[in-house]
Parts: structure tokens; sequence; C-alpha cells
């Protein structure tokens, strides 16, 4: 009885083990435990990342070969380290380290021991190879950049972190992704997809041959090739004038919403970031805190706007009938607030909307918004209706382009001053200073050329992008082929869109017009404070700028932002005005204007002490 009990037992447990196994290998086996058996090994196939073209077809990005030297840990057998890494160009503690990386990943899959050998490199290392077992050298590609401008938009590529891996599983150690901007945006279009084939060895680590008969190999698919609305041309010529000078230029069209340029200065050669140098490189660049060139200012920088807000002040009014273009307030070259004067500069006198946006009258505009706040029963009420309609134009939050990154800005609401306040205890004159953009409102630069095109377009805008198409396929993505609605009615705009356009006829940017080109403008002066020593203590004033033209049939809207760059019309108006002639016209007129903003840069200004540290810590006018 014992017997036929123990030998009914073994049979069950031999049943239940045969059971399982056919179940794993008839109906669950998988390629992932493919992976798992020692005696199959994988060998990918990378393909060619898809290539970058301009809005005119012009190449951007495309590949070139380089090669990594892989490993697989368990294969190792004795070498001599020194010759090997003399080979490789690398330490001996470099050499530990990534084998010891590659072991803990993986015994017995392949890992990157070098990446990224020229083909120098290769040329002279391949022959050698033999005599290392367990090494070998796979092909890959790697970015070659045909532009030297566009590194803050183009992005880069880099090996893959064990953040990728753990939240990635198409990732290996020692892949390649995309790590910013369109590079990173758009990973899963220009990767492609790899190929595999499965090696079958036997106990003696031997190839037999393909395992299944190559019935689950796969073939890698190149990427897919990406067109952006970038103007390769434009982002040239911004980032040329742009040498010497901190700030931000962006150019979009107005009735699509593409992107045409999108400048940070200053910049780096997207090659730099590129091969076996490209960690030294980016350290390099990373750690310069004072010019800060991996920082893209075009989309994090937060400066107060300026004087270009003002427009958006005379839009609300217009819109809420606290006062009509005729409508006027006088200038005692400036205005009070309680006993405390605040300073302008365009001359005093009686101002209406078109003189108070021509000249940039502060008194004009501190005058409007008390009038739009007296229009309510209470300051809560007024500051909800105000924060709506500049938050319709795209400020104070994320626009939702298509980049990884970037800053909201900052448009205050009733919340915001109860804090500061208390909940009532704050009115119109202590938030005065929003009236001419100064005070606590903050904008970068998109959201500035952005609020812009929303003016040019006579009340509505289309979410900035650079996704043109891919392959052959055109923007589908709804977020960017459908307009967004100001609240503000169309028939307001035109007179404060005739102010702007007398901006340059008559007002602060009169002799930056462009012949044969009739634009619409705004010079903006901000206000730069920093502490020093625990002193509140003014810098030299930013200088901003924000265009479109032509004004009755738009083909271009900037902002240009220029950190210490004094008044608006110096530096910011005079490249806005440069910047609109290269993209209409195709070339310049005003040679001696060109030369002067290329070769003037504003070192000088930077190399005062605490003058780099106004977007860390800058305090905001009241």
């Amino acid at each position: 009885m014992k017997k036929l009990v123990l030998s009914s037992i073994i049979i069950l447990i031999g049943i239940t083990f045969i059971g399982r196994l056919s179940y794993l290998q008839i109906f669950r086996f998988s390629r992932d435990q493919v992976l798992e058996d020692p005696a199959v090994q994988p060998v990918y196939d990378y393909p060619e990342r898809g290539y970058i073209y301009d809005r005119n077809g012009e190449l951007l990005v495309a590949n070139q070969p380089a090669y990594d030297v892989m490993v697989i840990p368990r294969e190792v057998t004795a070498l001599d380290t020194l010759e090997f890494c003399s080979l490789l160009g690398i330490t001996r503690d470099h050499f530990t380290n990534r084998l010891k990386k590659a072991r803990a990943y993986s015994p017995r899959l392949p890992s990157v021991l070098v990446p990224q050998l020229s083909k120098e490199d290769y040329a002279r290392l391949q022959e050698k190879m033999r005599k290392y077992k367990g090494f070998y050298i796979e092909k890959r590609s790697l970015r070659d950049y045909k532009i030297s401008a566009g590194a803050n938009v183009l992005g880069y590529i880099s090996e893959v972190n064990e953040w990728d891996l753990k939240n990635n599983p198409y990732y290996e150690l020692g892949e390649l992704t995309g790590r910013t901007g369109i590079e990173k945006q758009y990973e899963a279009v220009l990767r492609g997809q790899k190929g595999v084939k499965y090696i079958q060895k036997d106990r003696f680590n031997r190839v037999i041959g393909p395992y299944k008969n190559g019935s689950w190999d796969t073939l890698a698919r190149p990427g897919t090739d990406l067109h952006i609305t970038l103007e390769k041309e434009l982002q040239e010529y911004g980032e040329r004038l742009m040498v010497g000078k901190r700030g931000g230029i962006v150019a979009i069209e107005p009735s699509s919403g593409e992107i045409l340029a999108m400048i940070s200065g200053p910049t780096y050669e997207p090659s730099l970031l590129v091969g076996r140098q490209r960690s030294f490189n980016y350290s390099k660049l990373h750690n310069d805190t004072i010019s800060k060139p991996t920082w893209d200012r075009s989309i994090l920088a937060e400066p107060s706007p300026g004087s270009p807000f003002k427009t958006l002040q005379a839009l609300a009014a217009l819109q809420e009938g606290v006062i009509s273009p005729e409508t006027t307030f006088r200038c005692y070259n400036g205005f009070y607030v309680g006993r405390t004067k605040r300073g302008c500069h365009c001359g005093g006198g009686l101002r209406n909307m078109n003189s108070g946006i021509y000249r940039s009258c502060n008194a004009y505009f501190a005058g409007t918004f008390r009038k739009f706040y007296d229009n309510y029963e209470t300051t809560d009420q007024a500051q909800d209706v105000w924060e709506g309609h500049m938050r319709s134009f795209g400020l104070g939050g994320y626009l939702g382009y298509d980049l990884p990154t970037g800053r909201p800005g900052r448009i205050p609401g009733k919340e915001y001053y109860d804090r500061v306040y208390g909940d009532g205890r704050w009115a119109s004159t202590y938030i005065i200073s929003n009236s001419i953009g100064q005070g606590e409102v903050a904008a970068t630069p998109i959201q500035l050329a952005n609020m812009t095109a929303a003016i040019a377009n006579r009340g509505y805008y289309y979410t900035p992008h650079f996704f043109k198409k891919d392959g052959g396929n055109e923007i589908q993505d709804q977020r960017y082929i459908e307009r967004k609605y100001t609240t503000i009615d169309p028939e307001h705009f035109e007179p404060v869109i005739q102010g702007m356009a007398d901006v340059y006829q008559k007002g602060t940017a009169k002799w930056l017009q462009v012949p044969g080109v009739e634009i619409a403008g705004k010079t903006g002066t901000v206000e730069n404070y920093t502490r020093i020593e625990g002193v509140r203590t003014q810098l030299t004033d930013h200088s901003l700028f924000v265009a479109f033209a032509p004004v009755h049939n738009p083909k271009i809207a900037l902002a240009v932002y220029i950190e210490n760059g004094y008044y608006g019309a110096r530096y910011a108006g005079h490249i806005a005005s440069l910047m609109i002639e290269k993209y209409l016209k195709g070339e310049i007129s005003r040679k001696d204007l060109e030369k002067r903003m290329l070769e003037k840069t504003l070192d000088h200004e930077y190399a005062k002490p605490y003058s780099g540290q106004e977007f860390k810590i800058n305090e905001y006018v009241w």
C-alpha cells in the first residue's frame, strides 16, 4: 500500500511538471522568455534614425556611422587589460566599472562597453578584436548635423539611463534615445523599430544556427523622416544676431501657429553633443552657470512683459466697455498712486488710446486699469474678469507646444493677492504696476510671440508647434489645427493695431522702419531688480519688443527679449526689424544696422557683478 501511494505521488508530480512545461513551451513561451534561455543569444539590428528637415525641405539632421564596442560578460576570458584599454582609449578604472555595470545588467546579454567609436578608431581596432573573447563591434548611427544652429530646438540623443530602462521596455542597456528638443518629443517617430536575430548555441557556447530556423527573427524598420516648421536661414540669422547677448527670440506664422524660429542666446553648436566627447562637452556647457548655454531662454525665461502688455490692457478695457478709443487721460510725466509719483517718458499731455500706445504712456494705461477695476463692485470680481482676458491670450499657463520643457509665466488671480494682502484688503492701486507689464505678471518669449500672433489675427491663435509632417503624413493633431479664440471681440483690435502701427510711423520705434513693409509693434523697457547683500538694487533694464508684419496680411509675429539690453528699441527693436526683413524680403537693405547688431555685444553688461542673477531672484516692480 505504501509503495502504491509513493508511486502515485511521484507520477502525479511528474505529470504536473510535464503539464506545466508543456503549457509554458506551447502556450506561454514568449520572446521575453527566450532572453532568459542561456542557450539563445539575441543580436540586435539597429535602424537608421529618421532625418529632420526644415519647412522648405532643407536637411537639418542626418546620420553618420559609428561603432560600439560590445561585451557579453560571461564570455569574457583572461586578457591583457592594459593593452585593451590602450586600444580603446579608456582608463582601467573605466573599463572595470563598465564591465561591472554590464555584468549587473545581465551576464549573458550584450551591453555597450565603449560607445561611438569613430571610423578611424574602428579600422584600427577591428583587426585585433579576435584576441579578446566576449567583445565584439556593433555598427550604430549617430546624428550628423547639417546646421550649426537650432541646438535648443533639435535637441540631442544620448545613452539610456536606469530610469529609461525601468520605464520603457523597448530599450536595452547602451542604446540611444532622444534626450531634449525635437529628438525627445518625437523619439517614437524618429527611432524606428530595431530588428533582432536569435542565435542558438550549444553547451560549449558554440553557435549552432538561428533559433527556431529564424522564425522569430524580425527586421529593423528605419525611423520616419520628420519635417518641422523651422526656417533654417531665419534660425541661423537670429543666432548670429544674438552672439554676445543673452535672451530669446521666437517667431511664429500667425495663420498657422508654425514656429519659424526659436532662438536662445547664448547657445552652442549641436555637433558638440555627438560622439565620444559628448559627455565632456555637455558637462562643460551645463556647468557654465554664468551664461547658461543649455538653458533655453526662449521658453524658460520669465521676465516681466513690460509695455507690450499694455496692448492687452487696452483690449480688455474696450471689451468691458469702460473706455473707448477716444477716452483720454492726462499724463503729468507720470501718474500718482496716493502721494507717490510713478514716472513716464512719453513727454506728458493729454493721451487717447492711439497716442497712449505709440508713445507708450504709463499714465494712460494706469488710468485705464483703474477704470477697469472701478467698473466692478469688488476687486475680486474685477480680478476674475481681468485674469480671464489675459489668460485667453495664452499667458499664465503652458501653451501646449511640442517641446518637452517650458515655463508657465504668471498671471496672478485674486487668490494670489488674498495671500499677500488678505481677503478684501487690496485694491487696484496695490497692483497698478500690472497695467504697464511690471508688477507680478511674467511671460516667456514664446508666450509674448503667441500673444502678438493673436493680436495679428484679430482675436485667435493656433497653438505654436514645430511638427509639419512625418513621412507623407500632414499634421493631424487637433491641438495644432484648431483656432483658440480670445475673449475679445474682433472689432476691438483695429484701434489697438493702429496704435501699434503708429509705433513705427511716429512713436517709439519710428527709426526702425523696414522699407516697403508695414509693421505693427510695441517697445518694452523692463525694469530689472535684484537683492545685493539684502539691498534692493536696480540693474540695467531688459530690452523687449513684439511685432507682426505685414499689418493687414500678417506673415510673421515675433517677440525679442534681450537681458540687460537697455530700452526696448535699442537692441530688441533693431533685432526684430532685421528678423522681419530677413524673413519677408530674404535680404537686408540696411547693411549698417545689420553690421552694428552683428558686431555689438553686451559682454560689458554681463561682466558686471550680479548681472546674471536677475532671472533667478528677480523682484517685480510694485
